[in-house]
This record gives C-alpha cells, structure tokens and sequence, in this order.
C-alpha cells in the first residue's frame, strides 16, 4: 500500500535525504563500508518533490514519491530509501482500494546508491491493484507491466528485467481470545518474460504467526519452481515474498532452478522496546550446470520507538554460504546502529 500521513489536502511536498561517512565507523579503503552513503562517503538526493490533490477518497499525487506495493517498494533497511518518479492515483471507499501508477525513475539504496536516478525500463513500470480489508480477512491482486532497460540503462549496468508479473495474497486473522491471535496468510507470485529479459517465475508462499500478549512467533515458506535459463525478478525494492529477511532473499538464488526458503521468526514487546530474532533457511537445487546454493541468514534486532517518533535500533546480520565457505557471496556478517527522529 502507499504510506499514509504527509497527506492531508491539496498540497505539496518536498523532502531530501542526505547521508554522510563518520569515517572512523564505516571504515576507509578496502574496509569502506559503502551500504549508508555510498562509495563516495556522502549521499544528497531531492528523494521527494510532489504535488498531491485529495478530495474525499480519492488521491493524485505526481512526482517524485514514496510507492510501496509489493513489486514496487520503498525497501526502507538503510538510510536511503526507495523513491519513485511517477503518476499515481489511489481511490478507496468503503473497505475497498484501489491503485494505479506509471513509474518513470527511481533512487535509493536498492537502486544503487551511485547512481543516482535511474529510468525504470524504457518505457517505464505500469501497475494496478485492487484490495479489500476488514477485520478478519485482507485480500489483494496486482498486475505489472515492466519493460526492459533501455540502452543507456544497460550502460550503466541496470539489468534486463522486462516481464508481465501478476501476484496475490490473503490474509486470515482469527481472535482465539483476548490475548491470543493467529494469523495465516498465502501468496502467489507469476512472471512472463518480455523482449529476452530471462524472468520468468511461479513462486508460492505461506506464513502463519501466533502472537499472544507480547510475544509472537511466525513461520514462513516460499517455494520457487525451476524456469530453465530463467531467473524471478523481486521488484524495484526488497521484493514482497514472506521469506524475505534483511539482505537475503530467495530472489537470489533461483536462476535455472527449484528453490526454497523457510524462516522462523521471534519477536518480544517490553514497553517501547521490540526485540527480534529471524532464522532463515534458503535452499537452491542443482541448476543446469549442476550447481546448488545453500546460505543459512540470521537477523538479529533490538528497536526502541517512543511516541513523538524517535527510534533507534541494533541490527546484527548474519549471512552463512553452506555450499561454499571460502564464497564472498553471502558469507559475511552486518552490524549496524540506527537512529532516527521524524518531525
């Protein structure tokens, strides 16, 4: 859904993000941690710049914006989120939303903080998408139309992504008592490639969690079907899957191959402190030239938020490449402080 609260009338919005290296924290040379404010030590970008017309329930907004859905997301992990140069308009009535939007660009950390803004294909992303909520059952379906880079993309070195994805979820929610919920939802995820881009995906997905009181446990699967030579595509940000965690996704390892992943997670709420901790399991099958992935991911965090906005939090990641200890390719670990106040 696209997020709620800078809207309130005919208005317009402005707003930047600006990063900067504390050289001593994120390191220097070969050391540079690069994730916060790129390989330069300082990010600067007019992330958000609009104007935005609401009348009863209906909302324009054009502009640079924030978008999240679930192939289209602001994928906020680090300090630069996901933004999105596009038309949008999003009508709700009742217990009914509907969306629409044209996405011409986008900046942000998944895009690539060197790069600045980036053209979502050549022609751009069309999507849609049609929701219904009360307070037992959520239930939505979305379709998009991506095309591929254009030439001066693919110079740049974005990748071919062009396909026609339709996904849906839903969403149960059951009062077993005052303190005890259960939630059980399922998700499928379809793609079809366009113009040689090599997507192409069939990706199921199934989550339950049991929150009672202040604790909570949830259990999450998705299952990706081999397309040969073929390789799924999460989105223009951290993709919508349940199994996605901090940096691993199965979006990783499911080129020219079966894959899955399971991940159980725990959360604790003492006051205004939330703490959690997620295991995942990503297994890929051998592939056409008979290779397997295998990277066990661990989150580790702690999150403080009061009510006038402040958060601060710790995040301790760690990646482990069962199928190849002496890889680079998810065999490291993250430790990153957070602090943040909006106003």
């Amino acid at each position: 859904m696209f997020k709620k609260g800078k809207v309130t009338g005919n208005i317009r919005g402005i707003y930047s993000v600006f990063s900067n290296d504390v050289h001593y924290l994120t390191g220097e040379g070969d050391k540079h941690n690069p994730d916060l404010s790129s390989s330069q030590g300082a990010n600067h970008q007019l992330s958000e710049a609009y104007v935005n017309y609401k009348n009863k329930g209906l909302n324009l907004r054009v502009g640079r914006q924030i978008i999240d859905t679930p192939l289209v997301d602001s994928d906020d992990i680090r300090m630069t989120p996901n933004t999105f140069d596009a038309y949008s308009v999003v009508y709700e009535r009742d217990k009914f939303s509907f969306i629409a939007a044209h996405v011409n660009a986008w900046q942000g950390y998944d895009a690539g903080l060197e790069n600045g803004w980036v053209n979502t294909g050549k022609d751009g992303v069309n999507f849609g998408g049609l929701s219904y909520s009360n307070a037992a059952v959520d239930v939505s379906a979305w379709y998009y139309n991506i095309s591929n880079a254009s030439a001066s993309d693919i110079i740049k070195g974005a990748d071919q992504n062009g396909n026609n994805s339709f996904y849906a979820d839903i969403s149960g929610h059951f009062d077993v008592s005052d303190e005890l919920f259960v939630h059980v939802n399922l998700q499928y995820l379809k793609q079809n490639e366009l113009d040689g881009s090599n997507v192409k995906a069939n990706i199921y997905g199934s989550m339950a969690q049991v929150v009672y009181g202040d604790f909570s446990v949830g259990l999450a699967y998705n299952k990706s079907i081999k397309q040969k030579g073929k390789h799924s595509f999460s989105g223009y940000g951290g993709g919508t899957l349940y199994t996605s965690m901090d940096t691993m996704i199965l979006d990783e390892i499911t080129e020219d191959r079966d894959a899955q992943a399971i991940v159980i997670s725990l959360r604790y709420t003492l006051y205004d402190v939330n703490f959690l901790y997620a295991y995942g399991n990503f297994d890929g099958k051998a592939n056409s030239l008979k290779v397997k992935e295998h990277i066990v991911a661990q989150n580790i965090g702690l999150e403080y938020t009061t009510q006038n906005e402040l958060t601060l939090a710790v995040v301790y990641v760690i990646h482990d490449n069962k199928e190849d200890s002496k890889s680079t390719f998810y065999n490291d670990n993250n430790f990153r402080i957070l602090a943040s106040y909006n106003f």
